[in-house]
């Protein structure tokens, strides 16, 4: 295996995916990637992505899996394999210790806010820091297990949207961005505001504003959160099934 350096060798080496690119983040010091010595394969490591270290995983089984076992035995335990469901599922037969999680898949559409369907965000606005406590509040009451909270490492801004009262009744973030691609994460609604259309709103804010800033927007999404594959797809968004390993208790 070979050790990739740069965006454009990664490129090249993955064709251009997208789960990779943003893994890698650049290749600036928050990821590392390695090739197989044919070019079918690529692993990148991502640290702190996403509140864990990962292992994005790409290219044909046979020579994606031999070129993990390699990079997993460099970095250690504490790295999860992630990529496409049908790799992991052979990654999880073939790698001893290894147990699937999820399932879930990644949504991401690239190219200009008017290269598509139009995505609108009325109301919603970036926030102060000074609303992080609020913001805090509303995730651990609607999203507790979001990955994405305030002071975490890598989760960059937060933008929300309130109601006519002023309380703040839906929030998501930019968390984890590449330079190519926004990555969204932590939106969350109030119970009671649920199916208002707050969540529309903040999340289409955020889908603009990373086809704006970044040229490309993806985010991760439970499989059984219809509702939310659904919203993401009326403003483009493509999804595409993921899995990940974890270590076995």
């Amino acid at each position: 295996m070979r050790e990739i350096v740069g965006g454009e060798d990664l490129r090249a080496c993955c064709r251009g995916d997208a789960l990779c690119v943003w893994a890698a983040r650049g290749l600036d010091g928050r990821g590392r990637a390695w090739a197989s010595d044919d070019r079918r394969a690529v692993v990148v490591a991502g640290a702190a992505l996403m509140a864990r270290e990962r292992l994005v995983v790409w290219g044909a089984p046979d020579a994606a899996i031999p070129l993990l076992r390699r990079v997993m035995a460099r970095l250690g335990p504490d790295y999860r394999p992630l990529g496409d469901r049908a790799l992991i599922d052979a990654v999880v037969r073939e790698i001893p210790g290894l147990a699937a999680a999820g399932p879930f898949g990644w949504m991401d559409r690239h190219g200009f806010a008017g290269d598509g369907p139009p995505v609108v965000g009325e109301e919603a606005a970036w926030l102060e820091e000074g609303a992080w406590g609020e913001v805090e509040r509303l995730i651990d009451t609607s999203f507790p297990n979001s990955y994405a909270k305030p002071g975490v490492p890598g989760v960059e801004r937060w933008a929300g949207v309130r109601d006519a009262a002023g309380r703040l009744t839906a929030v998501g973030a930019f968390a984890w961005c590449a330079p190519t691609i926004g990555f969204l994460s932590g939106v969350a609604v109030r119970p009671e505001a649920r199916g208002r259309g707050f969540g529309r709103r903040v999340g289409g804010f955020l889908v603009a504003e990373a086809l704006r800033t970044h040229g490309a927007v993806a985010l991760m999404v439970d499989d059984w959160n219809h509702a939310a594959v659904r919203l993401y797809e009326g403003m483009g968004l493509r999804y595409r099934p993921l899995g990940a390993a974890r270590p076995r208790p």
